[in-house]
């Protein structure tokens, strides 16, 4: 089968149309092809295909479409069914050459590569745009239809632009002009369109045109933006005014900036939108707007802008803050950045290390590193040459902030503090705006768009009103709240009860302090809630996380699921919490700190106990989905009394993790040290496959609770999960200490199964470093240790590690049988993930005996099974094997796809081992399909990460490919 959405939305079989139905039913099509070979849940089709409007009979709408699909397939000739139904979705089972939109994006991240020749280049992007013809998902409506559209717009843009600089480089430039002025037509002011042009036209000796085409594009960049052009426009006009007479061909065009080679295998991605929604019925401020619009013209993206608004507690700093920089959105071409740092959050501050992590991954690129410095440096680095706005709200300390500065024309940040921040002032130039209390007029200005003509009615009423919320926007909108809900009542009844309120409250000792008035609003407020929604809002204050569903909360409450709904639909009216999600709800910081002294009065101790425990519960049956062949692994949780969420399948356990992993992590660092450790294990299988920092953040908590309990085996299990993570992220010597001292608390403690998991990962290291005897040995002693405990699941994994082992150092048979048990046992025990590594080793084996086309097959297996639990890493590692074997089996192209598709998850991982192999591996298909050079290139990256890791295999893997390549360089260096 063949399938297309460049253009209409298509399936062909053999050249011949399959009728895929009416719009709906192409839409259904479109997502699955969109998200080809990975399992589609109803739930994501459904909020795809109709969106916010989906109608009751939606699910049963949704089978009807299937059926119809299938059947088209059927009838157009399909020799296998490609649509596969999965545990809770469905999967459309086709390669990257079956569907249009999927080979483009593979042809654009390889056309991008810098090793790539130039003819080679030019052929390969010309490739990706002639896939397509016309608007993509034609005919099919909906957000999310537009949405993607415009991303594949953008990323045609991105291929037009990097084909036209090929040709211009190999002499070719006549070719690239017409397409290329077409460009800069439709989008005059995308800089990379108008400089790629700039030179087009100069190396055909249209130099006069060019000068213009820079002076056109210069004159809009200022009227429109209020900003100069930037680096690369800047760049390519001093290439136009320096060559005379113009010189074309290969090195001539300067490397601009988004759209010359990016780093190896860093294909496009979306333009970061991360701005939270604009505040409804903003009112005031016109002064603070106009001196940041005065801020933002005198830079004029020639000097870094960096502008702190400061003031007190719910003077509406993030309100301001997100409202213009919605207003200035467009002058920030390559995306808006947004991140919390909850700086007056006593638990859970963001650190500098974790924001930088988080703004990096939303920009995209090379790995995140690991240091702050490193992750600072790396971002300085990625936003040289952008327009981006980064918004950092809720700081506290500079300190807080240096490392998230960017320091380079063309970027603004816009920072929100209580604090003055005199040293970002005074040393990196910051320009404050001191934000007071509305002045009055804007006050009843506020008032009146809240609560309507009733503000007019009673001027004296409503400017007491005011008066008694301190003119703070966030205890008027309160206070509006309730004046609304009682349209019977005058506004003087409510300012007399607000005096009454103010009088009888001493929340602090300084009447003079705004927050008194505020803690007044809030304590009137609650005085008009039901009683369990008061108990509610004063538990809130005690979660750890970020923010939390229903069920968190009542488990907070220890109630029913209904009435903690029902409380929190009526503070969410109240303008005491807010949404941050479907389901999801999060507090201001003010109203945080407000419900934590409510809580330290009133909450009843075991509120706290309840919540960990709903944790506890709620992790454990998302384990159990996923993993339960290692059910006996992990500790037993008993069930809460409050409800756990629906978890039907493995795509709403995955989903449920991801979401909560933050409020995981936080409930490890400041709850119970017992909920610490019992978690640990828990999620240990998880977070082997999931995000590095998370996993550390859970895993170093338990491990120092284990201490303060005294309890020697469970710090041995989270000193052997820590291990992992040092191994991954390629320090095993700090992964070999940690183990050392898990077996010897393990023997203190008498723990079997403890020692011999130590065992087996030590066994692991040796085989890292290529000490494969070693590593057998370490192997057969752990297998032998979980025989003896009876542990099925623990023997077949030692089991699944000698098999690959024992093939490395030719012992074919015997690991083909070690193999051969591993899968039984696992299949034994219900264990998804464990067949799935036996499949794994039996493929290793079948490779080397020559039999490829059956290793292949055993991969594929694999590949689906950790996609069917949702194991990043092992599919990174699977998806490697799979592409070694396609390059023996010739198949040189799709080899190339899945090492790329095994380094872009290592890379999202972090794991420096994985991206030596995947570079390795994709170094070798390269080779094959005889592209020496940019096989070079991959090999001496490979050969860079494998030596910082002191992975000796891969290290000798990569000199043998630079050997195969001719490179000289190969023995340029000795094993480590």
């Amino acid at each position: 089968m063949e399938y297309r959405v460049l253009g209409p939305v298509e399936a062909l079989s053999a050249g011949r149309p399959a009728a895929v139905g009416e719009p709906r039913q192409r839409a259904v099509l479109a997502v699955l092809l969109l998200e080809a070979g990975r399992p589609v849940s109803r739930d994501t089709l459904i909020d795809r295909v109709w969106g916010d409007d989906a109608p009751a009979q939606a699910r049963r709408s949704l089978y009807a479409y299937i059926a119809r699909l299938r059947r088209a397939f059927e009838e157009a000739g399909a020799v296998d069914q490609p649509l596969i139904r999965t545990a809770g979705g469905y999967l459309l089972d086709a390669d990257t050459d079956q569907v249009d939109v999927l080979r483009f994006r593979d042809l654009l991240a390889r056309g991008r590569q810098a090793a790539l020749p130039g003819e080679a280049r030019a052929g390969v992007l010309r490739a990706a745009l002639d896939l397509w013809r016309g608007d993509p998902l034609a005919g099919v409506g909906g957000a999310w239809a537009q949405r993607m559209r415009e991303t594949l717009w953008q990323d045609h843009t991105q291929a037009v632009i990097a084909w036209a600089r090929a040709e211009t480089e190999l002499g070719r430039a006549n070719a690239a002009v017409v397409p290329l002025t077409e460009l800069a037509g439709e989008r005059p002011l995308l800089e990379p369109a108008a400089a790629t042009l700039m030179l087009a036209l100069h190396a055909v000796g249209r130099t006069a045109d060019a000068l213009d085409r820079f002076d056109r594009t210069r004159r809009l960049l200022r009227d429109e933006l209020g900003v100069l052009p930037g680096p690369e426009l800047r760049a390519a006009h001093q290439v136009v005014l320096r060559s005379e007479p113009p010189l074309p061909g290969p090195g001539s065009v300067p490397a601009l900036s988004g759209t010359g080679p990016v780093p190896a295998l860093s294909g496009p991605g979306p333009v970061p939108a991360q701005l939270p929604a604009d505040v409804a019925a903003f009112t005031g401020r016109a002064a603070e707007l106009a001196e940041f619009d005065r801020l933002l013209a005198e830079s004029a993206g020639a000097a870094p802008l960096t502008i702190c608004v400061t003031g007190t507690a719910g003077a509406g700093k993030t309100a301001l803050a997100v409202h213009w920089a919605h207003r200035v959105r467009d002058r920030f071409p390559d995306g808006q950045l947004y991140v919390d740092l909850r700086g007056y959050d006593p638990d859970q501050p963001v650190s500098p290390l974790d924001a930088l992590g988080a703004l990096l991954a939303s920009i995209g690129g090379p790995p995140v590193p690991a240091g702050a410095d490193e992750r600072a440096r790396q971002y300085r680095t990625r936003l040289a040459g952008r327009r981006m706005l980064i918004v950092l709200d809720n700081a506290s300390t500079v300190d807080q902030l240096r490392h998230l500065l960017p320091g380079v024309a063309g970027c603004a940040v816009l920072i929100t503090s209580r604090n003055s921040l005199a040293g970002l002032v005074s040393v990196n130039g910051a320009q404050r705006v001191a934000l007071d209390l509305l002045p009055a007029p804007e006050a009843r200005g506020l008032l009146r768009r809240l609560v309507g003509a009733r503000v007019d009615r009673e001027p004296e009423a409503a400017a007491l009103l005011a008066e008694q919320c301190a003119r703070l926007p966030l205890a008027l909108r309160i206070a509006a709240e309730l004046a609304a809900a009682r349209p019977g009542a005058g506004l003087a009844a409510l300012t007399g009860e607000l005096a009454e309120q103010q009088r009888r409250l001493d929340l602090l000792s300084d009447g003079d302090d705004p927050r008194s008035a505020v803690g007044a609003v809030f304590s009137w407020s609650l005085r008009h809630l039901r009683a369990p929604e008061v108990r509610l809002f004063a538990l809130l204050g005690l979660h750890p996380g970020p923010d939390l569903d229903v069920y968190a909360a009542a488990a907070l409450g220890g109630g029913a699921l209904g009435e903690a709904r029902r409380s929190l639909a009526a503070l969410m009216r109240a303008h005491l919490v807010h949404p941050v999600g479907e389901d999801r709800f999060g507090l201001h910081d003010l109203l945080r700190a407000y419900a934590a002294r409510l809580a330290r009065e009133t909450a009843v101790p075991a509120a706290m106990d309840g919540l960990l425990d709903h944790y506890l519960a709620a992790a454990s049956a998302a384990m159990q989905i996923l993993y339960p062949g290692e059910a006996d692994r992990r500790p037993a949780v008993d069930r809460p009394a409050t409800p756990l969420p629906d978890m039907p399948d493995a795509v709403a356990a995955r989903r449920w993790l991801r979401a909560e992993l933050p409020n995981l992590a936080a409930a490890t660092a400041h709850g119970r040290p017992a909920h610490a450790v019992r978690l640990s294990a828990i999620l240990y299988r998880y977070l082997d496959g999931a995000e590095h920092s998370a996993a550390t953040a859970i895993h170093g908590a338990a491990r120092s609770a284990a201490r303060l309990l005294g309890d020697t085996a469970a710090e041995a299990y989270a000193l052997n999960a820590l291990a992992h993570l040092h191994a991954s992220a390629g320090h095993p010597a700090a992964a070999v200490r940690d183990l050392r001292r898990a077996r010897r608390l393990a023997e203190q403690a008498g723990d079997e199964r403890g020692q011999a998991r130590a065992l087996g990962n030590l066994a692991g290291i040796d085989e890292q470093q290529a000490r494969y005897a070693e590593a057998a040995a370490g192997y057969r002693e752990a297998m032998i240790r979980y025989r003896s405990l009876g542990d099925l699941t623990g023997e077949a994994h030692a089991l699944t590690r000698l098999a690959s082992v024992g093939a490395r150092l030719g012992r074919d048979s015997e690991s083909r049988e070690h193999a051969a048990l591993a899968l039984t046992l696992h299949r034994k025990a219900g264990h998804l993930f464990g067949e799935a590594w036996a499949h794994n080793s039996l493929g290793e084996i079948e490779a080397r005996s020559g039999r490829f086309s059956s290793s292949a097959a055993r991969h594929r297996r694999a590949l689906a099974l950790f996609r069917e639990v949702g194991h990043r890493s092992s599919e990174a590692v699977t998806l490697d094997s799979l592409g070694a074997c396609e390059t023996r089996l010739g198949r040189f192209e799709r080899a190339q796809r899945h090492h790329r598709a095994a380094l872009r998850l290592f890379e999202d991982l972090g794991d420096r081992l994985g991206q030596a192999s995947a570079l390795n591996g994709l170094g070798e298909a390269l080779h094959a399909a005889g592209l020496t050079a940019e096989a070079t290139g991959v090999h001496r990256e490979a050969l860079a990460v494998a030596s910082a890791t002191g992975a000796r295999d891969q290290q000798a893997r990569a000199r043998s490919g630079l050997a195969a390549a001719g490179t000289t360089g190969a023995r340029n260096r000795r094993p480590a």
